[in-house]
């Protein structure tokens, strides 16, 4: 099969498209046939070994995977033994985790990361899901937001943030959503009650009052975060060609020292891929209460212009690759 294989830390140049051993499903694993698969940060940041701490414990110079790509969409063409409730034709949708290995013709998935792909969604849209939209359903069940709360969302015109504005609407929350200028049009189309345009206003001037703080962008300080109220999610970094040692870590460590010794709930919601976030994901997606938000689309072969693309830090939602 062709994968799209990465030998060295570094930029999109570092990957390549070439042949590599087709997979063959464990015990307990599907193989599925890859129609699509989406990037986000997390694969921008495994790629370059960007913050630097991100290569410990390994190799320095060489990810501890040649492949790429945690979300992907396709249908199963074999079965390992020892699964349940699947059969060869399915149309799926998965998030790898930290295995990853999206990024080819072929993946091979444990079952329990796996599920049936939304009826309602092209094999693009559904590989737009799991690691975004799950990253938002995590944040929001985490902070206990309810009906008739009130909800600041930084970052939300990118992959998570799209995902976050849809599913805090559909519990019932007021939204004001911060974003750049020429995604405001994009934000209030999701159902954002405000969007603030961070080119135009500080958002951290605000008067505040908010039951729940999602920061998507860590691009603040924790202090300026605080001020808005309530409980204070971070999630997220950015991305940047530059390399760091730390990146978002020191607002990361700040964030559990403080913690304690305020009032304000500070966490740092980390949700673990599961069937059980996919099963809920569908539901959402087939009642129509969330859409994926897909802003270019690449052949497999090009991920490394899609990557380079994504490290603009303009792309807005996700950006998927479909074979």
């Amino acid at each position: 099969m062709k994968a799209i294989v990465q030998d060295r830390y570094g930029g999109p140049e570092r990957l390549r498209w070439t042949e590599v051993a087709t997979p063959e499903p464990g015990h307990g694993e599907v193989l599925i046939r890859t129609r699509a698969a989406s990037l986000n940060a997390w694969d921008w940041h495994f790629m370059r070994g960007d913050p630097y701490v991100m290569r410990l414990p390994g190799n320095l110079t060489r990810p501890r995977g040649r492949i790429r790509g945690r979300d992907v969409a396709g249908e199963i063409v074999a079965l390992g033994a020892g699964v349940t409730g699947f059969r060869v034709g399915d149309p799926v949708f998965a998030d790898l985790g930290p295995a990853q290995a999206a990024f080819a013709e072929f993946v091979s998935a444990p079952q329990h990361l796996v599920a049936p792909k939304p009826a309602n969604l092209s094999f693009a849209e559904a590989a737009a899901l799991p690691l975004a939209a799950g990253t938002a359903l995590g944040c929001l069940r985490e902070s206990a937001l309810a009906a008739g709360q009130r909800i600041l969302i930084n970052g939300a015109s990118g992959g998570v943030g799209t995902f976050a504005v849809q599913i805090a609407k559909s519990l019932g929350a007021e939204v004001t959503a911060v974003c750049g200028t020429r995604n405001v049009e994009l934000v209030t189309g999701l159902g954002a009650d405000r969007v603030i345009d961070y080119r135009q206003e500080d958002f951290t001037k605000d008067p505040g009052g908010f039951d729940v703080v999602l920061d998507l962008v860590g691009n603040r300080t924790l202090p300026e975060l605080r001020r808005l109220g309530g409980t204070i999610a971070l999630s997220g970094g950015g991305t940047s060609t530059g390399g760091s040692l730390l990146g978002p870590f020191p607002l990361v460590v700040r964030a559990m020292v403080t913690a304690p010794w305020t009032r304000q709930r500070i966490f740092l919601p980390a949700p673990p891929p599961s069937r059980a976030t996919l099963d809920t994901l569908r539901e959402l997606t087939e009642s129509g209460r969330i859409t994926p938000v897909i802003d270019r689309g690449y052949p497999l072969h090009e991920a490394a212009d899609a990557m380079r693309y994504l490290e603009t830090e303009h792309a807005r939602a996700k950006v998927v690759l479909t074979v």
